[in-house]
């Protein structure tokens, strides 16, 4: 097929790298504008402008895809379809319906739960132990239409938001393939979406990882899990802002955490030289990999080395 190819970020990459390398005829790739990075404020390709670059793709940088002329500058590749991943811009009706197999998307949740923006990180978050990729005909709404294929992936119990993220990745861009060639041979047949069975997965930010600790010990660690890499999970230790990256749920308290299972949550109640112990809302969360500012991340024994952290510290919300 003749494929105008739309993404962004590192997910896109994939899917695009898996038409070329499927013998689809990619036209062009449209993508986001540069951004300045870094102390030097220098121009930096997205993701999928670097990939594009490579196989020698022409590339397009719409400020906004819903500029009247944006649509002329597409109509002039005569394109089979258009394959959107992760692009960053709502798409107009002009360009939906364009080309003869219209737009399809390649989606990671297992619509119609997750619609939004953030599906991989909210899946760890809510505790699903199943997520997936969905291929779907892309209309008006936002992650509302009909679905063509699915897969399946499984949510590990040390999951995190990065490693879901490059595990639906890869299974996204074999998928994607496969749809082109099942619309292409007529033997696919596009079903329509319930409503979500799940609340809409809106975008990350920074605040979400504020940890509440009035909340269970199993939902903060899906959050520490959910929010790795990005935003992170966090609380406050005096003026210290602590980025919490790894924690485990305590199954058994010792003794003395069951006497101050009466604590107020956000309170140290164990410490030792590997690790130390939080009071929660229900149960307590064991902290095994943190990071404090100007330092790097780093496991809690190496933290507990350098600084002392007594049991009755508490760690609160702001």
């Amino acid at each position: 097929m003749k494929v105008i190819f739309m993404g962004t970020p590192d997910f896109s990459v994939g899917t695009l790298e898996a038409l070329v390398e499927a013998g689809h005829e990619v036209c062009l790739v449209v993508t986001q504008p540069d951004k300045p990075k870094g102390r030097g404020k220098e121009m930096q390709y997205t993701p999928v402008k670097e990939a594009a670059v490579k196989h020698g793709i022409e590339v397009y940088q719409p400020r906004r895809i819903r500029e009247p002329e944006c649509v002329d500058v597409l109509k002039k590749y005569n394109a089979d379809i258009m394959v959107v991943v992760a692009f960053g811009q709502i798409l107009p009706k002009e360009i939906l319906s364009m080309t003869p197999y219209g737009c399809v998307n390649v989606h990671a949740s297992l619509l119609p739960k997750y619609r939004g923006a953030a599906p991989i990180q909210w899946a760890i978050i809510e505790g699903e132990e199943v997520t997936g990729v969905t291929t779907m005909q892309m209309n008006e709404g936002l992650d509302t239409g009909d679905m063509l294929l699915k897969t399946e992936v499984p949510i590990t119990a040390e999951e995190t938001g990065e490693s879901l993220h490059d595990k639906l990745a890869a299974a996204g861009a074999v998928l994607c393939v496969e749809t082109l060639k099942g619309l292409e041979a007529g033997n696919i047949r596009p079903e329509k979406q319930g409503e979500s069975p799940t609340a809409y997965a809106r975008m990350l930010d920074k605040k979400l990882g504020n940890i509440d600790w009035s909340k269970s010990a199993v939902e903060i660690e899906r959050l520490v899990r959910g929010l790795n890499s990005w935003p992170s999970a966090y609380t406050h230790w005096g003026n210290k802002v602590v980025k919490i990256w790894k924690a485990d749920v305590e199954s058994e308290q010792s003794r003395e955490e069951s006497e101050m299972a009466d604590a107020k949550p956000g309170t140290v109640v164990r410490v030792d030289k590997e690790c130390f112990w939080v009071q929660t809302g229900g149960g307590c969360l064991a902290v095994k990999e943190l990071q404090i500012p100007g330092k790097k991340r780093m496991e809690t024994s190496a933290f507990l080395r350098g600084y002392t952290l007594n049991e009755g510290t508490h760690f609160t919300c702001d």
